[in-house]
């Protein structure tokens, strides 16, 4: 039998992990940390939705409170050389709408952010992505509109020009994961630099 939703009650939550209550049984549920942000307090009423993952010595629940949150993991662990903690890890470095993006145009350098995601492994798992998931239902309209398409290549630009002056993927995406998804790429260099500069300050 495989779990594809739990709703029960909250009885612990941390970090990574939380604990739903359903009839009487106590389910330990992986999350990411989007889940984490997202989901009530202890005590309340919950639904997750569920990737139950199957290992030779163990079963393993990941809960997602958002269904395509929990699309994009499975796609994620399906491609070559993807497992639970990367695809964690990717969704914890983008949400759904931001790696509909990505995998839509093609921008290997934005899966380059994520440790332990190199070129040739960003530029596999896009093709594989774009062959698994049907991403005019899960993206935004944004993805396929003028507007976004340039808002997408005024990002990659802004990515290009720090790593041309010598920042790390680190530094890189945490002055760029609260940039605005418009802009010219002269104001958004400016902010993403001022906010390097703030943090090293």
């Amino acid at each position: 039998m495989t779990i594809g939703s739990l709703r029960g009650t909250l009885t612990i939550k941390e970090e990574s992990e939380i604990i739903l209550e359903v009839t009487g049984v106590g389910y330990r549920i992986q999350i990411s940390p989007s889940t984490f942000e997202s989901i009530g307090p202890v005590g309340e009423k919950t639904l997750i939705y569920i990737h139950h993952h199957f290992r030779e010595d163990n079963q393993i629940l990941y809960g997602f409170i958002a269904r395509a949150e929990c699309l994009f993991f499975e796609a994620l662990i399906a491609a070559h050389g993807v497992g639970p903690s990367l695809g964690l890890a990717i969704l914890s470095t983008y949400d759904p709408e931001e790696l509909s993006k990505i995998i839509a145009n093609e921008d290997a350098e934005a899966l380059c952010l994520v440790p332990g995601i190199g070129k040739k492994t960003a530029a596999r798992l896009i093709i594989e992505l774009q062959s698994k998931l049907h991403l005019a239902e899960i993206a935004t309209s944004s993805v396929s509109s003028p507007s976004g398409a340039k808002a997408s290549s005024n990002t990659k630009d802004v990515r290009e020009a720090l790593t041309g002056l010598g920042y790390g993927n680190e530094e890189i995406y945490e002055a760029m994961k609260d940039l605005p998804t418009e802009g010219d790429v002269s104001d958004l260099l400016k902010l993403a630099l001022r906010e390097l500069a703030s943090v090293s300050s």
